[in-house]
């Protein structure tokens, strides 16, 4: 299936609507709506857009989750039955005259909010700390690479001290929060010059080896107390280009 074709799949199903009444609705035939769920055909941006909004689906929550956001990054198939459930949740809490409002005109952000358990903004910082962009990342039971989704960030590199480590200057690295040394880890400390990188070997209960590999390979011991882990870094994000 295509991504657009699973995301009209997904609105449709959350409103229990069938092939021919979207059709109807969007001005299509129920088997071209059929073929583009079924990702047989395909469809152009601006007529996907045009099926959504007229099933009632805005193309911008509170969240900020755009439709091209989501399109790139949930995997719509496995997320249809925690719509519909959060969907079914919502509408059970609701006054009845409030689901008759509703169903009158229902504005597609019921299963959005649901994607906002399964999607985060996860901020890019620089070497000051300073939030300079975001990516959406999924979350997977609750967590991104095994720690709350709060807590984890994007680092930018500032600098090519670790290049030998394959990271460049501009290279994004996924931060999960660790307060001590993690033996071969990369590793974002914090210093009163802002955030630097670093390649951690422990040598001993009280002290840490501090790598760096830019033109030459260079290390330095320091003890424990003498450095402030920010976290390890699990990941770590090129441009090619």
């Amino acid at each position: 299936m295509s991504r657009l074709g699973d995301l009209i799949r997904l609105e449709r199903t959350r409103q229990g609507l069938t092939y021919k009444q979207v059709a109807k609705k969007c001005g299509v035939s129920d088997k071209y709506l059929m073929e583009v769920e079924a990702g047989s055909r395909i469809i152009a941006d601006d007529q996907a857009r045009r099926i959504l909004k007229t099933m009632g689906l805005r193309e911008q929550t509170e969240a900020d989750f755009t439709l091209d956001d989501i399109a790139a990054t949930v995997d719509l198939q496995s997320a249809v039955p925690r719509i519909q459930q959060a969907a079914e949740k919502k509408m059970a809490a609701k006054k009845p005259e409030a689901v008759a409002e509703t169903d009158a005109g229902v504005s597609g952000s019921i299963w959005l909010d649901a994607l906002s358990g399964v999607l985060k903004h996860v901020p890019i910082y620089n070497a000051v700390m300073k939030e300079v962009g975001h990516r959406l990342l999924p979350i997977t039971d609750g967590k991104i690479e095994g720690a709350s989704p709060d807590k984890v960030f994007y680092f930018m590199a500032p600098d090519n001290e670790l290049r030998g480590f394959r990271v460049q200057r501009g290279d994004l690295l996924l931060v999960v929060p660790a307060q001590a040394a993690v033996d071969g880890a990369i590793m974002l400390l914090q210093t009163p010059q802002g955030g630097v990188l670093r390649k951690v070997k422990r040598v001993n209960d009280y002290q840490a080896m501090l790598q760096k590999y830019d033109e030459a390979f260079e290390s330095e011991i320091k003890n424990y107390n003498e450095i402030t882990f920010v976290g390890r870094c699990v990941r770590l994000e090129a441009d090619l280009t």
